[in-house]
């Protein structure tokens, strides 16, 4: 049986998992907080420490189990700049900083349209593209110093086999670097200056080396050990869907951000104003996406819950709902497809109980508000943490006549770039949602929502 150890890094939490190949279940999962260093010269990420985490378990991987390939996968909006020497030659920047904000007027008049590449504008450093222009406009002597530019998952790949490359469905979130329609860099590689220092692009199943001997020594894994090129996080959870599905259907990967993918979804426009975008998956193809920090609004409300860890709604918190307590968008307001919203309840939820089902049923209908915007056709397959959430998953199979499915696996992510290592098989087993007793209740509820949002 092979064992596929997948470096799996999200905006929360950095984690190493070994997945094995037949069944594509997590055999061992180790994590670390992703935490962010405040600076000088500006928020920054631990890449170093994330690295001794990271060796050091693949050894004890290799010791308890065996590992027989790596993979990587990583959030969007983030790069690594390296100088000629291969050190850093600039800390990487935390995309939720808002420095490239202060000079988005200037940005603005360099970045093509969203027609060409698909990208939403978005604030702080959301557009990689933004990230990179407020470094070298900023940061004396960057401009002198940078050699290479890696999109993330293929920074860990360069560490680990020296190979540099950046890959398909990372320049296709939203940078405003790659033109996913024409499968090449915008024109805005070369107004940055950066042409010949971004590294060539790779599909994410091809592999991009093999692990270095030194690291072979240090961790105990065969020399040559293939490293597959790596994928985005979002990308990699529908990865395996996209191998094994014919026919339209959508994904929805939640972690802290909730993103929205349709496969073969109905023709309508989409509006980057309301974080609508085109990502582009692992077989370089254009997906319609939409999205919100589903993850963060949940972490926003439940915090602000007395009593909200473990709570339950019983039957009078969900009749009392039902009667008219809402929670309004945008409770993140900085993105989704309600940005510049100030969220607000309507009807006041009296028991932790009743705010913790007006949350879930509040991110399932944002979820669906994303889905309408990109035309979603088709069963629906929930990944992630929310697929643990029945009050979220109800409110979809309510809403959602073709069905909603959840993932037998309780991340999509790290499965997903297991595959990139693996001989193509079926699509994952998923369970179908049944629709709720009370849907008809949900619906009317969902109606309500809507004409107050």
């Amino acid at each position: 049986m092979s064992h596929v150890a997948v470096i799996d890094i999200g905006k929360t939490n950095a984690k190493l998992a070994l997945v094995e190949g037949g069944s594509l279940r997590e055999i061992a999962v180790v994590t670390r907080p992703n935490r962010v260093i405040p600076g000088p010269p500006y928020p920054h990420f631990d890449l170093d420490g994330h690295w001794d985490f990271f060796l050091a378990h693949l050894a004890a991987f290799q010791a308890a189990h065996g590992v027989d390939a790596i993979s990587v996968t990583t959030h969007g909006a983030a790069a690594v700049l390296l100088d000629a020497q291969g050190g850093l030659a600039a800390p990487m920047l935390d995309y939720e900083h808002a420095g490239p904000d202060d000079l988005a007027a200037d940005y603005d008049a360099l970045r093509p349209d969203f027609a060409l590449t698909g990208s939403a504008r978005l604030p702080m450093g959301l557009n990689l593209g933004a990230q990179l222009h407020w470094l070298l406009e900023t940061q004396p002597g960057l401009r002198d110093r940078l050699a290479h530019v890696l999109t993330y998952p293929q920074y860990w790949g360069w560490r680990l086999t020296g190979v540099m490359a950046t890959d398909v469905t990372s320049l296709g979130c939203h940078t405003d670097l790659w033109a996913p329609f024409e499968a090449r860099f915008s024109p805005l590689v070369a107004r940055l200056g950066l042409e010949g220092r971004i590294a060539p692009a790779r599909r994410s199943d091809a592999v991009l080396g093999g692990l270095r001997a030194d690291l072979a020594a240090a961790t105990g894994i065969a020399p040559g050990t293939p490293v597959a090129t790596g994928i985005h996080d979002s990308n990699a959870s529908l990865y395996p869907h996209l191998l094994g599905r014919q026919g339209s259907f959508s994904v929805v990967s939640t972690g802290t951000w909730v993103i929205a993918m349709a496969m073969g979804g109905d023709a309508v426009p989409l509006d980057p104003a309301r974080d609508v975008l085109v990502n582009v998956n692992a077989r370089g193809q254009g997906v319609p996406t939409a999205r919100f920090m589903g993850g963060r609004e949940y972490e926003l409300i439940r915090a602000g819950a007395t009593g909200a860890e473990g709570a339950a709604p019983d039957a009078a918190d969900r009749a009392a709902v039902l009667a008219g307590i809402w929670l309004l968008p945008a409770v993140e307001p900085g993105s989704g497809p309600f940005a510049g919203r100030a969220m607000r309840w309507q009807g006041e939820a009296a028991t932790a109980g009743q705010r913790m089902l007006a949350l879930g049923w509040y991110l399932a209908l944002m979820t669906e508000t994303c889905l309408g915007l990109i035309g979603a056709r088709g069963p629906l397959i929930v990944e992630g943490p929310f697929a643990r959430n029945a009050d979220y998953l109800a409110m979809l199979a309510a809403l959602r006549p073709e069905g909603v499915e959840v993932a037998a696996s309780a991340t999509g992510t790290s499965a997903g770039a297991a595959l990139l290592c693996l001989p193509q098989g079926a699509a994952p087993a998923t369970r179908k949602v049944p629709p709720p007793q009370d849907a008809a209740a949900l619906r009317a509820y969902a109606a309500a929502w809507r004409d107050r949002a």
